[in-house]
């Protein structure tokens, strides 16, 4: 039984994962398993996904994002200032060290910040907002989220290039974010600063140096292989808990998903069918598949059967607002709320997907704008 209830709460914690399997299982029966199976894996996005998420690990354990959001805080002596900062630092900071990293640090300090400043009323509208902006914000760049990492690679654009394919959609983003916060009465506040540990001067330098690295691989300075092997060695001598708390599920599914969509590819008939469908409607196929699989997962299977991956990486981008399961990291703002106030799940709930609905609407709205240009 204790085994039954704990595969249970596995399936349940990592449902994406299990999914992913079983749907790379599947696919073996219509082609064996072979060597061509490793020629399928993007080991480069494997690679390089593994040394960023360990970087951004030993930022957020080195405590450098919490004492930035400190240093702003100080200045933010009204309720809606304070709501500016701790909504727009995950926005801007989530292009750098992606929206679930973003996610875990911001969220938590915010409901520390808002009750120590009496505006508990406040908690569950701005967590809503830090999550969109967390997912907005990250879709300017190819280390803001795996999918624009992924799509990055295999679509061969530059950095500039999706850049600007995304900055519209960023830009309308950042004023709705905006705009919603002023719609909020401003209420006199006393500085308030959260007591936030940061490490020393060796906790701090090396992710920074291994960050470079890691944008030197974005660029094709260094090999993906290289910057994760060197992580990889530093990390199990130097910073084990660190290394611990990469999200190796996701490293799973990635892997997963690839056997999946190689396999599927070696079926012409399937192949040549989900081309045509998926043809010329890429956008909005990703938008909807988002809402059931999540952006991720979404992002590498239509990339099998499409090459138009600017429509992909603005679908995708786009299909992360919706359901609460539209993008993961989504999730970790439900449970970092639920586990506070249990009762108000439902609330957040609605209030989220009346959130992502109206800013989805909008996204989609300029979409059709852009394309007439």
């Amino acid at each position: 039984m204790k085994f039954l209830s704990a595969c249970g709460r596995f399936v349940k914690a990592e449902a994406v994962l299990c999914i992913a399997v079983l749907l790379a299982v599947a696919s073996m029966f219509f082609v064996p398993p072979s060597e061509q199976y490793l020629g399928y894996i993007d080991w480069d996005t494997i690679a390089l996904l593994f040394a960023l998420m360990a970087v951004m690990k030993g930022f957020q354990r080195a405590g450098l994002f919490a004492l930035m959001a400190n240093k702003l805080l100080k200045r933010a002596n009204t309720s809606k200032k304070l709501m500016y900062v701790l909504v727009f630092a995950p926005f801007f900071l989530s292009m750098a060290v992606t929206n679930d990293v973003s996610l875990i640090t911001f969220v938590p300090f915010a409901i520390i910040v808002l009750r120590a400043a009496g505006f508990e009323r406040l908690i569950m509208p701005t967590v809503v907002l830090q999550t969109l902006a967390a997912n907005l914000g990250s879709a300017l760049t190819p280390i803001g989220n795996p999918q624009n990492l992924y799509l990055y690679g295999q679509s061969g654009m530059s950095f500039g290039e999706l850049v600007l394919t995304m900055l519209p959609y960023v830009a309308l983003s950042g004023a709705g974010l905006a705009v919603a916060i002023a719609c909020f009465r401003s209420v006199p506040a006393q500085g308030v600063e959260v007591e936030c540990e940061t490490g020393g001067a060796f906790s701090l330098t090396w992710p920074a140096v291994f960050f470079v690295a890691c944008l030197m691989s974005l660029f094709n300075v260094v090999p993906a292989w290289a910057v994760a092997l060197a992580v990889l060695a530093f990390t199990l001598i130097f910073d084990r808990r660190s290394l611990a708390k990469v999200d190796y599920s996701l490293l799973a599914t990635f892997v997963a998903l690839f056997v999946f969509i190689g396999n599927m590819g070696n079926i012409p008939a399937l192949r040549d069918f989900l081309s045509s469908v998926i043809a010329g409607n890429e956008e909005l196929i990703a938008v909807l598949a988002s809402q059931f699989i999540s952006n991720v997962p979404a992002a590498l299977l239509l990339s099998g059967f499409s090459s138009d991956y600017s429509a992909l990486l603005v679908g995708c981008n786009l299909g992360g607002l919706g359901t609460l399961i539209a993008s993961m990291a989504s999730l970790i703002s439900y449970k970092a709320l639920a586990k506070e106030y249990p009762e108000n799940r439902l609330a957040y709930l609605a209030r989220f997907t009346a959130y992502n609905v109206a800013f989805l609407a909008a996204l989609i709205a300029l979409s059709y704008i852009l394309k007439l240009f």
